[in-house]
């Protein structure tokens, strides 16, 4: 027991002795690979890092590339939207322009359109007033100017009667035509005679003769009435040889043979 102890003891020193060499010569080789391992660690870290940051550099650049794009894209957006508003709010002011200018200009001509009828109303009512006025004062003067005739025609025809009442009725003329009155001097001279021209208007049917009264007189034919004459031309009454005749200013060469009733 004691030699297994002995045998024991020295194999354990061998085995120690054997190891010992190999465990320092392990040390000895962790020790010099240890400054490798860690510069090769350093390295990759340092590589790491560096991959890393080109990596976050490149994002960095992409993402600001993305952003400025996004902002270019945004700002063309923005400015193709403010165009677009611009332009449609001057479409709208340059139609409500062109409205505006319509509407005034449909004001202004149906104003002048108004304007001129009312000027043409007023020209109209006043040609009307004026018409009327006019056709008064002439119908008024007619009517003084009848009513002059008619006290002239009195007074004559009262002058007649008296001087028929003391003078005998004519006696037929060379031509054979007959009157059954005469004219005063007097009258004869204001009312008579190439100078005193009248119209005689259309005369009346009575008893056989074409009957007219002129100065106060009644006068009558009996002839054919002369063509181309017309009831209102000028006319007037000469005594000729003892017989009255009627001219014709308008148609001289020719007579009627007249009679006073």
């Amino acid at each position: 027991m004691k030699l297994v102890g002995i045998i024991s003891t020295a194999v354990l020193f061998l085995l120690l002795g054997t190891t010992a060499p190999a465990y320092a010569q392990q040390e000895e080789h962790a020790q010099e690979a240890k400054p490798a391992q860690h510069a090769q660690q350093k390295q990759e870290a340092k590589q790491a890092k560096s991959s890393q940051q080109a990596e976050q550099k490149q994002e960095a650049q992409q993402a600001k590339s993305s952003q400025q794009a996004q902002q270019k894209q945004e700002a063309k957006q923005a400015k193709s939207s403010q165009q677009a508003e611009q332009k449609q709010e001057a479409q709208q002011a340059k139609s409500s322009q062109h409205a505006q200018q319509k509407q005034e200009a449909q004001q202004a001509k149906s104003s002048q359109r108004a304007e001129q009828k009312q000027e043409a109303q007023r020209a109209k009512s006043s040609q009307h007033a004026e018409q009327k006025q006019e056709a008064q004062q002439a119908k008024s003067s007619q009517h003084a100017e009848q009513k002059q005739e008619a006290q002239q025609a009195k007074s004559a025809q009262h002058a007649q009667q008296q001087e028929h009442a003391q003078q005998p009725q004519a006696v037929a003329s060379k031509s054979g035509a007959s009157h059954y009155g005469r004219i005063s001097d007097t009258s004869y001279r204001a009312h008579f005679g190439r100078g005193h021209s009248f119209h005689m208007g259309r005369p009346q049917m009575i008893e056989g003769y074409n009957r007219f009264q002129y100065g106060g007189y009644w006068f009558g034919f009996n002839e054919g009435w002369p063509e181309g004459w017309g009831y209102n031309d000028d006319f007037y009454v000469e005594y000729i040889d003892g017989v009255y005749y009627m001219f014709n200013l308008r148609h001289p060469g020719f007579r009627l043979t007249l009679n006073i009733f």
